[in-house]
């Protein structure tokens, strides 16, 4: 069934693009969402517009925090994106972070020795990803203030120990915990939670790890039956390093994130650190990024990329893909 979106929601759509803050963002929002036709076509549109108010109202929620506190519960973002690694405890997140990253966070066999958030880069080719290691989810003790940094990261890592016999209810007891945050994992249930304006769906990749230990391989067998059709499983040894490019390719695939160089005219591509941009994002996308005066005054660009002739020249509606070389022209 056709949106039939009224020319009414797109000036409000525009206005929300072009926001200047974060308050200008939720007036316009909820006004699309007050705009918008209620019916069947629309469902899907709605649920993102809804994600995207609950999502901003935590961060909202977040800096007005920072300024009553000595010690701030949120993390600066850096790199493409910030992926939170979530599980519950002595399953081996911190040791997973470090194989990941190369940092030397405190490892122990006791649980709960995460007790506050660590940030760490993660490299994959010319890509960096914030990774977060948090401290563990339990029935009998969660920090309060774990949720609204879930809430606001773009993936989740859902970490679990596959040696242990009890692997089924450490995933569903996780679960549990999120769905009290009103954390819903990407591929569970989404369709009946689309219409809640307080959830957040998060992109998820379930973590299997201590894959080298004695009985991993038949636990992750049933652990499969049960979750494969809903997530991502990679099956890992964090103390082995093995398996290690496939979390980090999962993460890049999962997130639909793509590399784009920016090229002055007359010098060489710049190509030691990419901008990084969603899947769909266009050439007035990256303009912007560049600096807004690119965007108000561009005539043309040039891109050099796969799918193109070297220096083809594009207008400001071209879909950018991974690794384009762009020349932007005022």
């Amino acid at each position: 069934m056709p949106a039939n979106l009224t020319p009414q929601y797109y000036a409000a759509e525009e206005r929300y693009k072009t926001a200047r803050d974060d308050r200008e963002k939720m007036k316009t929002l909820k006004e699309m969402l007050a705009l918008i036709p209620k019916h069947k076509g629309t469902e899907k549109l709605q649920g993102d517009i809804k994600r995207k108010i609950a999502r901003l109202k935590d961060e909202m929620d977040v800096k007005k925090s920072k300024g009553g506190h000595r010690f701030s519960y949120s993390v600066e973002r850096e790199g493409a994106a910030q992926v939170m690694v979530v599980g519950p405890p002595n399953v081996g997140k911190t040791q997973l972070i470090n194989a990941l990253t190369g940092v030397g966070l405190e490892v122990a066999d006791y649980p709960y020795t995460t007790r506050i958030f660590h940030p760490a880069m993660m490299k994959y080719e010319d890509f960096q990803i914030q990774l977060v290691d948090l401290p563990a989810l339990s029935d009998q003790f969660v920090e309060n203030w774990v949720s609204s940094m879930i809430r606001i990261s773009d993936m989740m890592l859902v970490v679990v120990d596959i040696s242990r016999d009890d692997v089924l209810e450490q995933a569903e007891t996780t679960l549990s915990i999120l769905d009290g945050f009103k954390i819903i994992p990407q591929g569970v249930a989404e369709d009946v939670l689309s219409n809640a304006v307080d959830r957040v769906v998060l992109k998820t990749i379930v973590i299997a790890n201590k894959a080298d230990l004695s009985g991993a391989a038949d636990n992750f067998e049933i652990f499969q039956e049960f979750f494969e059709s809903k997530f991502e499983l990679i099956p890992v040894s964090a103390l082995n390093q093995t398996n290690l490019n496939s979390i980090k390719h999962a993460i890049v695939e999962k997130l639909q994130i793509i590399r784009v160089y920016s090229k002055r005219p007359g010098h060489e591509p710049e190509l030691g650190q990419p901008f990084t941009f969603q899947r769909g994002s266009t050439l007035l996308d990256f303009a912007k990024t560049v600096h807004k005066d690119f965007a108000q005054n561009l005539k043309f660009a040039r891109v050099w990329g796969k799918d193109v002739f070297d220096g083809q020249r594009i207008n400001k509606d071209y879909q950018l893909q991974d690794k384009d070389i762009i020349e932007l022209h005022i």
